[in-house]
């Protein structure tokens, strides 16, 4: 899956525990009739590729939905989502290549179809 939107908030980096796993949050926002703040995760190794980004740039970023269950202590059952990122590239930022000049044909030297020519240029 796809989302895209401009760069509204790019977090640090966090890691937790002994475990060194590690977190970096995305905030972008959808540009449509509604736009949505949507918060996303990268993890992991995926945390730097957020470093080449900056606050405002227009993105599309690949995602995952992840959900997971969760019961308290009480009993009760609670269930969370959440979006995790896994590629990140710009949208509209290359600029198009220049067209290429093409010289008009009767620049190119004309071919010789002399027979008073001995040698022949074919390898076979």
């Amino acid at each position: 899956m796809e989302v895209q939107g401009k760069i509204k908030v790019i977090g640090e980096t966090k890691s937790f525990g002994a475990s060194g796993f590690q977190k970096r949050e995305l905030v972008i926002t959808t540009e449509e009739q509604y736009p949505q703040h949507l918060m996303l995760e990268f993890v992991q190794d995926k945390t730097s590729l957020l470093d080449s980004f900056q606050v405002g740039e227009p993105v599309k970023v690949g995602i995952n939905l992840r959900g997971r269950e969760w019961q308290s202590p009480q009993g009760e059952i609670k269930y969370f989502n959440s979006i995790v990122g896994w590629r990140i590239e710009r949208v509209g930022a290359t600029p198009a290549a220049p067209p290429q000049e093409i010289p008009p044909f009767d620049e190119f030297d004309p071919i010789s179809n002399s027979k008073d020519e001995d040698h022949d240029d074919l390898p076979f």
